[in-house]
Formats: structure tokens, C-alpha cells, sequence
């Protein structure tokens, strides 16, 4: 496991040097969606209108944070369940998204499209809302303003630490973990990770 410096926008190269299991610290503009604004982007390419943000090398964080304080950027601003998103998410890697930031497992349908497209799933830490806040410096909704803490924002971050769950290699950090303490006769047993190409 390695620390991995990123700034975005995120280039195919640096995926490739991130592993299942590396702290990942991304610096620069990222963008924050949550299922109901998946939904509309999902809808609006398919409709032929462009998502709200440039997807080329775009971060994207599963996030709806709650309103700032005076003197902040934003409120608590701790990552959603991620699974939410698996029905969205290899319609908006495909258009060229190349990291998404939860927390919790993906379906298999997402960490193909993971391999299949050059990307990567990171995951923040549930529960640090508050601490994640910190290290935003900018918030600004830029799309889809009815949706209220689900809007699509832009934010700027600054060394935002995160974990890499799943790599563009079908590297699976949750299948690693765990199957070195799953002892043989276990009635589950972790899944093992999507074959690599």
C-alpha cells in the first residue's frame, strides 16, 4: 500500500498508479452527486444534453452535505452509501469520470465498468463528516439547485484523504481484507474480485 498524490483533472496515467488498498489524497475541483442528481444526469444524456460538469478526468464525490456555519465553506460533509449510485454509475463512467468517492461495497456491474473505462472507486470515512469539511475550501452548487443538499456542487479540496477500494486492475481492497480472515469452513465467504483483463 502506497500514498498517492492526485490533482485533478484526473488523467488515465494516474489511475493506473493507484492500487486497491493505497491512500489516495486528491487535490484540486471535485463535484459532489447523490442518487436523485445521478438520476437527472443519467436522464439528461440521455435526452443528448451534456452533464452539468466536464466528465473528462472529473472526481466525484457521494456526498449531500448539510448547510455551512457562518465563516465555513460547507457543513458536515461525510460520504453516502454508495451502492445508491451502481445503477448510474457505467453510464457516467463512460463519459469519462475516473474517480467516485463513497463509502461501502459496489456491485459487480460497477467494478467491471471500473476496469472497463479506467477508473477507480476511493471511499471517505463515514462518520467524519465534520473532519472531511476541513479539508473543503470552496462549495458551489452548480447544477440542479431544487434538489437542496443533493444539488450538484463543485468543490475545491485540498489534500482530501481517501482509500481505494477498487482498482482499474479488479483489485478489490474488501475481498483482501477479508479473506485473510475467513477461516475455511466460514458459511460466507467474501466474494472474490471481478477478473482483470
Amino acid at each position: 500500500m502506497a500514498r498517492v498524490h492526485i490533482t485533478t483533472p484526473v488523467t488515465p496515467e494516474q489511475v493506473r498508479q493507484i492500487r486497491a488498498g493505497d491512500e489516495v489524497i486528491i487535490t484540486g475541483e471535485i463535484y459532489t452527486a447523490r442518487d436523485a442528481a445521478h438520476k437527472r444526469m443519467v436522464e439528461d444524456l440521455a435526452a443528448g444534453r451534456p452533464l452539468p460538469f466536464d466528465p473528462e478526468g472529473a472526481v466525484i464525490y457521494y456526498v449531500g452535505p448539510t448547510p455551512p456555519k457562518p465563516g465555513q465553506a460547507i457543513g458536515s460533509a461525510g460520504p453516502t452509501t454508495s451502492y445508491r449510485m451502481d445503477k448510474y454509475t457505467p453510464e457516467i463512467l463512460r463519459h469519462g469520470v475516473r474517480l467516485v468517492i463513497g463509502k461501502g461495497y459496489r456491485g459487480d456491474e460497477v467494478k467491471a465498468a471500473l476496469q472497463e473505462y479506467g477508473a477507480a472507486y476511493l471511499v471517505a470515512t463515514g462518520g467524519a463528516g465534520a473532519l472531511l469539511a476541513k479539508r473543503i475550501e470552496e462549495a458551489e452548487v452548480v447544477a440542479y439547485e431544487d434538489l437542496g443538499p443533493e444539488a450538484v456542487r463543485r468543490l475545491r479540496v485540498r489534500e482530501f484523504p481517501t482509500i481505494c477500494i477498487n482498482d482499474v486492475y479488479g483489485g478489490d481492497q474488501y475481498f483482501t481484507g477479508q479473506s485473510q480472515w475467513v477461516k475455511p469452513d466460514a458459511m460466507v465467504k467474501p466474494k472474490p474480485p471481478v477478473a482483470s483483463e
